[in-house]
């Protein structure tokens, strides 16, 4: 191949490719799932704190 026509070749694939960069940096991401998870972690020890701390009442035993 002709380095000319290579070199073209090459430039508008590079072009391509940073028109496809572009286009993916402007999609909007979902948040990311660690912090839900992470959340969710931290209410489950609060709940399981607060479970300790209080155990439930027994009804006393008269036999």
């Amino acid at each position: 191949m002709h380095p000319d026509t290579h070199l073209h070749l090459h430039h508008q694939r590079a072009a391509e490719l940073h028109a496809q960069a572009a286009e993916y940096a402007r999609i909007p991401r979902p948040a990311p799932r660690r912090a839900l998870r992470t959340r969710l972690g931290w209410t489950m020890v609060e709940i399981g704190l607060r479970l300790a701390q209080h155990p439930p009442a027994r009804s006393a035993r008269i036999a």
